[in-house]
């Protein structure tokens, strides 16, 4: 295979499983450590030597299109895809046929993260030849996945969300194709969920006896659609953050690995690291706390914030019990009212999850 592969991102879906974050940001632009989820996906294409990169693209396009422009920032030339419904990977892969052309592609799930990227598959890729190379990893839950069977090196049934697994290996977010993939998902039937399954497509491969290689996973990969998934890739990226300081600190304390951008003010304040406070951020009188990004703009006064994401604008102030394992929406406020007796006032969006201890 001597052709320079493309990249296919999918970044559609109406992202569920973060709301009410997502009824109004997509979220593939929610930020890790500060930075949107589909930034690293682009980055890890880009480090692998792709240039042409679709991007599929949903009800969330506009603002998909307003972060990443042409491409240029990242080294890539994009092209957006629209796919008019979210009726599955294969379905997507059928939708961007044209883009694709006869080359051979990466597909990466644009809520998806990866250690250590993808250079050393695309090459293994590139120099086995296979029509297709899955990526595989155990995990504890495989019914929330699709499951790959392994017979030695060679992948013999792929399964959707199996009730009943018959291994632990899921398929991680990335792919890796040959054109046969797209004569594949054109011969399968929607799933009993109304989606084109991109497992039944690396099926029909497998039973048409083409090759399809499996690649297990060793560094860590975070499917970041769900809260804690979110979290937790947040606490592995900033665990291998740079240590930089560039706002303004009166009487405020550092320990470990901090990166505050330019035009944050910390005022008689802790921070403890790993942790990242965005540019302009206001902190007053306050505790930081491992494993917390705080975004431009926020606020944070006589609080304390630790193992959480606060988005852009948002605020919290005079609380007396500790911020801890949240996501914070753009532009939100959480602040304890003056007045008496003591209660709880909350202004809450739909599907929102607020717990009290």
């Amino acid at each position: 295979m001597s052709r320079t592969l493309k990249g296919l991102v999918l970044s559609g879906g109406a992202g569920t499983r973060l709301r009410p974050i997502t009824h109004t940001s997509a979220k593939q632009l929610v930020p890790v450590a500060n930075r949107p989820v589909l930034f690293y996906g682009l980055d890890a294409l880009h480090d692998a030597g792709i240039r042409e990169v679709g991007i599929i693209v949903g009800d969330t396009q506009a603002e998909i299109q307003a972060a990443v422009g042409d491409g240029s920032a990242f080294g890539l030339e994009v092209t957006y895809i629209r796919q008019e419904a979210p009726l599955g990977l294969a379905h997507a892969v059928l939708t961007a046929a044209e883009f694709l052309g006869e080359d051979p592609f990466c597909m990466y799930l644009g809520d998806n993260l990866l250690r250590d990227g993808i250079r050393g598959l695309v090459e293994e890729f590139t120099r086995s030849g296979p029509e297709a190379m899955i990526l595989l990893q155990h995990v504890p839950n495989p019914s929330a996945y699709g499951v790959a069977e392994l017979d030695g090196e060679r992948v013999v049934r792929l399964s959707e969300k199996p009730s009943e697994p018959r291994s632990d290996l899921a398929l991680v977010g990335v792919y890796l194709f040959t054109h046969a993939i797209i004569e594949a998902a054109r011969r399968i039937r929607p799933s009993a969920r109304g989606e084109l399954e991109i497992t039944d497509a690396i099926q029909h491969l497998i039973d048409q006896g083409l090759r399809v290689e499996p690649h297990i996973v060793t560094g860590w990969w975070k499917d970041t659609g769900k809260l804690a998934d979110m979290l937790e890739a947040n606490r592995l990226v900033l665990d291998v953050i740079g240590h930089r300081i560039q706002g303004e600190l009166t009487e405020t304390s550092i320990e470990g690995r901090v990166l505050i951008e330019p035009g944050a003010v910390l005022i008689r304040s802790a921070v403890r690291g790993p942790a990242v406070i965005g540019a302009g951020a206001r902190i007053e009188e306050a505790y930081i706390g491992p494993y917390t990004a705080i975004s431009d703009g926020c606020v944070v006064r006589r609080a304390e914030v630790e193992h959480s994401i606060l988005l852009a604008g948002s605020r919290i102030e005079d609380l007396d019990a500790r911020v801890e394992g949240s996501l914070i929406g753009k532009g939100s406020t959480i602040t304890r009212a003056p007045a008496l007796p003591r209660a709880y006032r909350f202004l809450v969006g739909d599907n929102s999850d607020i717990g009290i201890v």
